[in-house]
């Protein structure tokens, strides 16, 4: 329950960063395509469709993302997209097959770099 969750808040981060982020819009620039985020066994899932310079959510499964994040399960995707190192974590994953990349791995290097707009800002 908690790695649905956090795919639905990261999609309404990242739905909001489109609208009012220039700098999260200028890494958006010339992307039209759709990824997916899910467990191994395919039953949490959910894909962001980027397209003119916006991201949409839905849950389940995209019919032909440019590429798909699989998760050996819910907790350790939760972990996994939790950790403090995320780089690292995401890399140990992967290096362990707990984690599953198929499609452009370029795409997947660009999505982790969308992730450090989505942090919340500090108050002054």
């Amino acid at each position: 329950m908690k790695f649905r969750f956090l795919l639905w808040m990261l999609g309404l981060l990242m739905a909001r960063a489109s609208r009012n982020n220039p700098a999260f819009q200028q890494q958006l620039a010339g992307k039209d395509l759709a990824f997916q985020l899910q467990t191994a066994d395919g039953k949490i899932a959910r894909h962001f469709i980027v397209h003119e310079q916006r991201v949409k959510s839905r849950a389940g499964t995209f019919a032909a993302p440019a590429f798909v994040i699989a998760f050996k399960d819910a907790d350790y995707g939760f972990a996994t997209l939790q950790a403090r190192n995320k780089q690292l974590a995401f890399m140990q994953g992967i290096q362990d097959k707990n984690i599953v990349v198929t499609g452009n791995a370029g795409l997947v290097m660009w999505f982790q770099g969308l992730t450090k707009y989505l942090k919340p800002r500090k108050k002054k």
